[in-house]
């Protein structure tokens, strides 16, 4: 029998724009939250998200159907008198105050987190900023690239020394941390509900970042330096490298334990060029890695990823595709593992796929309500 999501009867209201914000406010509302998004009469501008790269007819816009399913859309002018005392008395219900709107125009609004706190003591009050709330830097807009990639060091990580860096995917870093204020205001909504007493919860797209990366940053602060990125045809762990095979199909293989993967992996080659004392142990493959991994070039080059495949699965080498975005959305086990839901539509629209939110509950299953037009919810909300 299926129950309720864990956040049934959870009232939330969201002032957020572009991503992060209404990433968090997008998975409380795939798990039962009532959510009320609060926009500006021009409407969250990730609504016209592809308008911003010179799209003028957008039909759809599955950047911001992923992240506002589900959710009612008001819309009030807070620089007007009736818009704050609107926005006041859906806090008056509210749980959760989620926002990622910069800390400055919260506070000539006068909705910062100590003016809200003081009105509404049990209200939790969830923050996203670019690069944290104190700080010389922390007026500054931030975006997941600036925040996220650029200054936590995670963009530069990415490339060997001297090679460019590549173009980055949009909303990787925000919906990362659109979860981590999940997990925040999720945390202190219990704590309210033992203690009465409500709190602020902030957290960031740099903070994000380098808490990603923070197997290289902890490197360097413990011992002052850390291992340049390296490229693939100079890994030090050839057994944890991308290759190609025959059929231009690429693939991951996954030997973290070089002691225990390596014999398997011979099993599957089966060629006495591997059997050389320059390969014999870990340390002797990492000093001759550069040979090796052109050698297993060569090797997984003579037949289609299939057939390897098949051999990693018969000796028990650990692999992994590298998919395409075609490729995921027709991966099996993508789907067999939940990877998609379907949207529900309106009246006269035809039911569409989306990516799921990537937390699963016993007896529950998500359900997207329809995307809210702007301000859909407005009279019903405000005026009734």
């Amino acid at each position: 029998m299926m129950r309720p999501g864990p956040l049934a009867g959870v009232k939330v209201v969201e002032l957020g724009i572009w991503v992060a914000g209404p990433a968090c406010g997008g998975v409380l509302a795939d798990w039962g939250a009532d959510v009320v998004k609060v926009e500006p009469p021009a409407g969250d501008p990730q609504r016209n998200v592809f308008g911003a790269i010179g799209v003028q007819e957008q039909k759809a816009v599955p950047p911001f159907e992923i992240d506002n399913r589900g959710k009612k859309s008001v819309v009030i002018n807070l620089r007007s008198e009736e818009g704050m005392a609107q926005m006041m008395s859906l806090l008056e219900t509210a749980d959760i105050f989620i926002t990622n709107l910069r800390f400055a125009a919260l506070q000539r609004l006068g909705i910062d987190p100590p003016a809200l706190r003081q009105k509404f003591p049990k209200l939790v009050y969830g923050i996203i900023s670019g690069f944290g709330l104190e700080g010389p830097d922390a007026h500054r807009p931030g975006y997941d690239l600036g925040g996220y990639w650029a200054r936590s060091g995670a963009a530069h990580s990415l490339v060997p020394p001297g090679d460019t860096l590549a173009t980055l995917r949009s909303g990787h870093g925000d919906h990362v941390t659109g979860m981590s204020l999940v997990a925040g205001v999720t945390a202190a909504l219990f704590d309210a509900q033992r203690t009465g007493e409500g709190r602020m919860v902030s957290t960031s797209l740099l903070r994000n970042g380098m808490y990603n990366i923070a197997w290289d940053i902890g490197v360097q602060l413990r011992f002052g330096k850390r291992e340049s990125t390296r490229s693939r045809s100079n890994s030090r762990a050839p057994l944890i490298n991308s290759y190609v095979a025959g059929d231009g199909k690429g693939f991951w293989l996954l030997g973290l334990e070089a002691h225990r993967h390596w014999p398997a992996l011979l099993a599957t080659i089966n060629s006495d060029e591997l059997l050389v004392d320059k390969f014999k142990t870990t340390q002797l493959r990492l000093q001759n890695n550069v040979e090796l991994i052109a050698l297993l070039d060569a090797f997984f080059a003579t037949k289609p990823l299939s057939e390897w495949t098949a051999l990693f699965d018969e000796h028990d080498v650990w692999w992994a595709p590298v998919n395409s975005i075609v490729d995921v959305i027709l991966d099996p086990q993508a789907r067999a593992a939940g990877g998609f839901v379907s949207m529900s539509p309106r009246e006269g629209e035809e039911p569409f796929e989306a990516v799921n939110s990537p937390v699963d509950f016993e007896d529950y299953e998500i359900r997207p309500g329809p995307v809210p037009y702007l301000g859909e919810h407005t009279e019903a909300l405000l005026k009734g």
